[in-house]
């Protein structure tokens, strides 16, 4: 289903796709949000941090960061906050290497990692005390969440309800190439320094694994899934890790009512990251396409809560009954 988005009362000083995309990053304070950590074991003896806002309730919103994010983003941090205020426990969890200590194994993350949400997921739901949870996620944890969601069909488990992710690159390779461009240099900047300081320090504790050799000359993000992503992670290339972790290839066998919500001046995502088609047949998938947002902005006008929060909430509160 395709519709009309709500988001009419962006700031006047927010002049376009990256104004809306960088003051809030820069500029955003989310005050009044204290985690309780747990840190929790993988499988593969690796660790994940969670974070968590708790009040004995028994519907929960589980909240997946972006790309070289965390649960202390502002993004984060503001619908963990307006969620709490409304009754709910709050559950953000960070990827690998994202909590602010560098993981224990050989692998990080990448956007099509789904066994370590499934982990966060059902270490969550095993204490049985959530009885509706909805999930929620941002850019790569927009994109995780639908991949999670596509493979699990109709297996999910009841209790999860509904999900809402936003600025999201459904298609890997698009996005890719959409941040290549010279417009974009900024943000493929600022990622790209922070991977590879991530890679430098993973390079200390698996030497003999992980060659740094010239690394500072990388310049793209597919520089950096050829020689990084893809071999750490069981990929042949990174043409091979993004044909097999972009999400849209699983839009077709979600199951739970899912709202993408991908604005049009976006400057990160491509005309692939619109699925126009899928969505429109597709009776739980609901698209909307706000003129306005950037990535992960959505501001609101005087107000200290974005419309991803408002619209999230909305969306996800007619389906838990």
């Amino acid at each position: 289903m395709i519709s009309n988005s709500s988001y009419d009362n962006h700031p006047f000083y927010i002049k376009n796709g990256h104004f809306e995309t960088i003051i809030p990053s820069f500029l955003r304070e989310i005050k009044g949000v204290e985690y309780s950590r747990e840190r929790i074991n993988t499988p593969d003896d690796d660790f994940l941090d969670l974070d968590w806002l708790k009040a004995g309730n028994d519907k929960l919103i589980i909240l997946s960061h972006g790309l070289e994010g965390s649960s202390d983003r502002h993004y984060v941090k503001s619908m963990a906050k307006y969620f709490h205020l409304q009754g709910w426990d709050v559950l953000a969890w960070n990827y690998r290497s994202c909590s602010g200590e560098i993981n224990r194994a050989l692998r990080m993350y990448h956007h099509g990692v789904t066994d370590d949400y499934d982990t966060m997921i059902q270490h969550a739901l095993k204490s049985n005390v959530y009885k509706k949870v909805v999930l929620s996620g941002f850019s790569m944890g927009g994109s995780t969440t639908l991949k999670y969601l596509g493979e699990q069909g109709s297996t999910i488990d009841p209790r999860i309800k509904a999900a809402a992710v936003f600025s999201v690159p459904c298609n890997l390779w698009d996005s890719a190439l959409q941040l290549k461009k010279s417009e974009n240099r900024f943000y493929r900047k600022r990622f790209l320094r922070k991977m590879l300081q991530k890679i430098k320090l993973k390079a200390e504790i698996y030497p003999n694994q992980i060659n740094i050799e010239g690394v500072d000359k990388i310049k793209t993000f597919a520089e950096f899934d050829e020689r990084f992503t893809a071999p750490l992670h069981g990929f042949k290339d990174a043409e091979d890790f993004y044909s097999s972790s972009t999400s849209d290839q699983f839009y077709h066998n979600i199951k739970i009512p899912t709202l993408i919500v991908n604005a049009k001046n976006d400057p990160m995502l491509g005309n692939k990251c619109y699925p126009f088609d899928v969505a429109a047949a597709h009776p739980f998938l609901h698209l909307e396409i706000p003129k306005h947002g950037g990535h992960v902005g959505f501001s609101l006008k005087r107000k200290k809560y974005s419309w991803m929060d408002v619209r999230a909430y909305e969306f996800l509160n007619q389906f838990i009954g």
